[in-house]
């Protein structure tokens, strides 16, 4: 399921949930995915709550929690920001709607059990190799990491402002 509560242009709920089962099917990834695409605001009070860090990233993912993981039921949950995604495109130069596949694709790879804050390049690999088969432009890691970064090079590059979140249990 697909929430917007911000309207984008060229990208309607519909268009995004095909995006996503293309991506789960190109990672392998089982499940359904949710996806919220709200405010900066709303991101900030997400990653204070779930991560302790009070400020705005322009995605989070939720995977399930164990007991609610299968393969008919959550793959987990993402929430993207709609003001760092306007903000991104317009600065990169493409459209908000494919700013916002790119940050969901990001958010589907942490989902499937990538981690570019720990991995040694493989998220970033992956990330560029979906990019390409899903013809989107340029990745979120590749273009916030330096040409000839550690993390590309596999080696470990840390990054504060993208993360998964836990499972809230309560």
């Amino acid at each position: 399921m697909v929430i917007y509560q911000k309207k984008i242009a060229g990208l309607t709920s519909a268009t995004l949930e095909r995006f996503v089962l293309r991506a789960k099917r190109a990672i392998g990834l089982p499940g359904t995915i949710n996806v919220l695409v709200t405010s900066s605001r709303e991101l900030q009070s997400l990653n204070r709550r779930f991560r302790g860090k009070d400020k705005p990233t322009d995605v989070l993912s939720f995977p399930p929690s164990p007991e609610r993981h299968s393969a008919r039921q959550a793959a987990g949950e993402l929430a993207v920001s709609y003001d760092i995604a306007k903000s991104n495109a317009r600065r990169l130069g493409h459209s908000l709607a494919a700013e916002i596949k790119i940050l969901v694709l990001h958010g589907i790879l942490h989902l499937a059990g990538f981690d570019h804050e720990q991995d040694n390049g493989e998220m970033a690999r992956e990330e560029i190799r979906l990019r390409r088969k899903l013809k989107l432009q340029v990745g979120l890691i590749e273009r916030t990491e330096p040409p000839g970064s550690r993390s590309l090079n596999r080696k470990t590059r840390r990054r504060s402002d993208l993360a998964i979140a836990p499972r809230s249990t309560s």
